[in-house]
């Protein structure tokens, strides 16, 4: 593998690593209803744990209201249970057709938790990221000892890793401001 290519590798690792935090910010309940909350939710599925999404349409007809219409109405009953047993707080209310979602306005201290849970998770894509630059440099570090790149090559191309991780994580920064606003907005 060439010098280039463990940075193209690098990138793209560091990439996903975003796409991640990207997923995770978006399952996590900011007082607005959104598909994405059910994400993590499975249902028991004859048997077998299936994301709510691919038993049912779900749609978003007001900002605090989301509608689940299973494509199954034997999956109703299910899909209930696996939403009440989920940490998201929400009652489903059947009518034997559609689960409707209430999402509640979010309190003081849940958004204060909401924050921390942001944070942390904000802090993990960190930290892969920088795991991620590790890696690569050691990569390259090695590259540098069998020969194969020169002293002063392993320096620029350890310069390039740092400003490729500091760009990584200053978009990662940048979701959790966005979602920061989202969740203290009233």
């Amino acid at each position: 593998m060439t010098t280039m290519e463990i940075l193209k590798e690098a990138e793209s690792n560091m990439k996903k690593t975003i796409e991640v935090v990207k997923k995770e910010f978006a399952s996590l309940r900011a007082g607005r209803a959104t598909p994405a909350l059910l994400d993590k939710i499975m249902v028991n599925y004859y048997g077998t744990p299936t994301p709510v999404n691919q038993l049912a349409n779900i749609s978003v007809p007001e900002a605090r209201l989301l509608v689940i219409q299973p494509w199954d109405k034997t999956a109703l009953p299910e899909i209930e249970r696996a939403i009440l047993k989920s940490d998201l707080g929400i009652t489903p209310a059947s009518d034997g057709v559609v689960i409707r979602l209430a999402v509640p306005q979010l309190t003081r201290e849940r958004r204060v938790e909401l924050m921390k849970v942001v944070k942390k998770k904000a802090e993990e894509g960190r930290v892969a990221v920088r795991n991620i630059r590790r890696d690569t440099n050691d990569q390259l570090k090695s590259y540098q000892k069998e020969g194969e790149i020169s002293e002063d090559n392993l320096k620029r191309k350890q310069e390039d890793v740092q400003k490729l991780t500091d760009r990584m994580i200053k978009e990662i920064d940048g979701l959790l401001s966005i979602k920061e606003q989202e969740i203290m907005q009233v």
